[in-house]
């Protein structure tokens, strides 16, 4: 799974075992094969699809091999396990190369598939399916396993989940040898791209000391704040989340120096650790680049991404805004106040200049989305903006092979999130070949009975199971895939249903049992990992109520159905919900407050967004009434206290 450029650089490099070499080798080849790609257009659309493919395996084999070479004791074990792998790798390019000799067959006249095709289909499925166990665990695995048990044996299952069943030669046609759908289909082809030089330009970002310089940014404009550090963490993880694409390295990238900080300035390891995983959960949904998901996003919906990332600013703000209160909150409720030393994080002359680094390449992603170009082209110009101003730096131009080993790095990360892709499109080649997509679409448009809330609640649940302990691009694509057809049955625009499933792809990183944002936070902190996801809920419960915000009232996006009064009146009442909620699940508001009051502000912060007016008006009266009591009534206890 993803990991800091410098924690695999450190581990790797400086030795000599020969899997780490070729590794090395493949996925240098690999981020030059992007870039140049991205920049000057494709070599051969489909060996170069074939090609990726194949870089990705050998590098995850090698780097899978070299992290067992380190555990493993026994040199047969070893062995054994090593020719296997080898073995992987021969059944990958056979495969392979028989899916571009087909194409090109194809691409001249009628082909018919052959047993030699099957046996091809067949190997490759097996190494993908084996390599997403590897790389990405169980849950994505099953998920491809039962995909691929149902098209072969669906024909016998009961009720709509029947179908008509396939041949081995349609179902390679369908799962391997096809352009569209399948391992090769399309969203591969937007991956690779569009959103591969993303996960480069993240590496790199984190590989020049940007990220150092980021932090120090953070901790500044947030020192005199209550939460302090906690406040710092969340800052940093907003921005720096939006460039590199991954909870995971956003975790470790930043989590590493700020949630000891956190813990040190007095908040609890599991609101420390929590706090950090949902900051960096985050930066997916914040803009302008949200990570590689909603490159992905805006090809698959035919949205412009220039409009997509306007769309996202206003819900992707209330976010963080719930953030930065419930750290506040949870700082009143610890006695923690504001530190005064204003000298401990300050800006030298050369943060200043490396200030450049992280400004520049956002600043030419802007610019280049706004005079036309292309988001691969955007992050094309990024990633050159990027290593141009990484020379600011005086560790860069010490050691300008920081930048080859970033490459590497990224490399690497490019490789795992191609093996997940190859998952997700043997699904998706499933789910389009056997229309289970669009019958599940009309099951939950029969279990909501056109109730929109209900069905809502129905695919929200869909979404964060089908999600859970899957990055943030796989966990989209699989969810969005299944219930997008579904939710978009409900009335909703295209955009919004995107945005809606989205949103619980990103979540389903902190919700528990799996909850991958929180395992990764947890040790740093020494907390417990579903304490911590449990914790990071709490603090990121907006999370759950913005996108029933922007499904009930588009105009929340800015470009759909935009209405000023409608605006301002939920902008208004999302704001008042947000603090109601916050201090009701602290159990926090100035003071301590109890269970009736906790209810009250939660059943107040649901009626807030119900859309009739005479529910709503009367609602919101009365929460702006309990607030405002709640904060008069504070002072008379205070006094009351000391009197005592």
């Amino acid at each position: 799974m993803f990991t800091s450029a410098p924690k695999l650089i450190s581990t790797w490099l400086g030795n000599t075992d020969l899997r780490t070499i070729i590794a090395s080798i493949v996925a240098l080849i690999l981020s030059g094969v992007i870039i140049y790609s991205t920049g000057f257009g494709l070599f051969y659309p489909i060996e170069q699809r074939g090609g990726i493919y194949i870089a990705s395996i050998l590098i995850v084999i090698c780097k899978i091999g070299y992290e067992r070479y380190k555990k493993l004791s026994s040199s047969t074990q070893n062995l054994f396990l090593s020719l296997i792998d080898i073995l992987i790798i021969l059944a990958a390019a056979f495969s392979i190369y028989r899916f571009i000799v087909v194409q090109r067959a194809m691409s001249n006249d009628l082909y018919d598939i052959e047993t030699l095709d099957i046996l091809a289909c067949a190997l490759g499925l097996l190494v993908f399916t084996e390599l997403t166990r590897r790389i990405w665990g169980w849950t994505l695995f099953w998920v491809t396993v039962i995909s691929l048990l149902y098209i072969l044996w669906g024909q016998d299952f009961p009720g709509i989940l029947r179908h008509s069943g396939f041949s081995l030669e349609q179902l390679s046609e369908n799962l391997w040898f096809n352009l569209n759908k399948g391992v090769f289909g399309s969203i591969s082809n937007i991956v690779i791209n569009v959103v591969l030089i993303f996960v480069l330009f993240g590496v790199l970002l984190e590989s020049t000391g940007a990220g150092e310089t980021l932090l120090k940014y953070a901790f500044r404009i947030t020192q005199k704040t209550r939460g302090g550090p906690a406040h710092a963490a969340i800052l940093a993880s907003g921005f720096f989340g939006t460039m590199s694409g991954s909870p995971v390295a956003n975790i470790v990238g930043t989590g590493t120096f700020t949630i000891p900080i956190i813990k040190k300035r007095g908040f609890s390891p599991e609101f420390s650790a929590g706090v950090e995983a949902t900051a960096s959960c985050g930066g997916q949904i914040m803009p302008p680049i949200m990570g590689a998901a909603a490159l992905v996003m805006a090809d698959l919906a035919g949205i412009p991404y220039l409009y997509l990332i306007t769309a996202a600013l206003l819900p992707a703000l209330f976010y963080y805004l719930s953030l930065f209160l419930g750290v506040t909150v949870e700082a009143r409720k610890q006695g923690i106040e504001p530190i005064t030393d204003i000298e401990a994080y300050k800006i030298t002359r050369q943060d200043k200049i490396n200030a450049v680094m992280f400004v520049a390449p956002i600043l030419s992603v802007v610019v280049a989305l706004v005079t036309g170009f292309s988001p691969a082209m955007a992050g094309f110009f990024a990633l050159l903006v990027l290593l141009i101003c990484s020379f600011l730096n005086p560790a860069v131009r010490r050691d300008p092979l920081r930048l080859i080993k970033g490459l590497i790095a990224g490399g690497v990360n490019a490789a795992e999130l191609m093996i997940s892709v190859a998952a997700i499109e043997i699904v998706v080649g499933v789910m389009d070949t056997t229309g289970l997509g669009l019958k599940f679409a009309g099951l939950v448009e029969n279990i909501g009975d056109q109730q929109l809330f209900l069905s809502l609640i129905v695919a929200m649940t869909g979404a964060l199971i089908l999600g859970m302990g899957m990055p943030t691009l796989p966990a989209y694509l699989i969810i969005v895939l299944i219930m997008g057809p579904a939710i978009k049955l409900l009335g909703l625009s295209t955009l919004v249903v995107h945005l809606f499933v989205f949103y619980y792809g990103v979540a389903s990183s902190l919700t528990p049992p799996v909850a991958i944002a929180a395992y990764v936070a947890a040790p740093i902190a020494g907390a417990n990992p579903i304490m911590t996801a449990l914790m990071a809920l709490r603090i990121g419960a907006a999370k759950f109520i913005i996108p029933f915000a922007f499904a009930y009232y588009p105009t929340l996006l800015l470009v759909q159905d935009f209405d000023t009064v409608s605006f301002i009146s939920i902008i208004c009442r999302l704001t008042l919900v947000i603090y109601l909620v916050s201090s009701a699940l602290s159990a926090f508001d100035r003071e301590r407050i109890g269970l009736i009051s906790i209810i009250l502000r939660l059943v107040i912060a649901t009626l807030c967004l119900i859309s009739m007016p005479f529910i709503h008006i009367p609602a919101t009266a009365i929460g702006i009434i309990l607030i405002l009591f709640s904060w008069k009534i504070y002072p008379f206890n205070k006094y009351r206290e000391n009197t005592n």
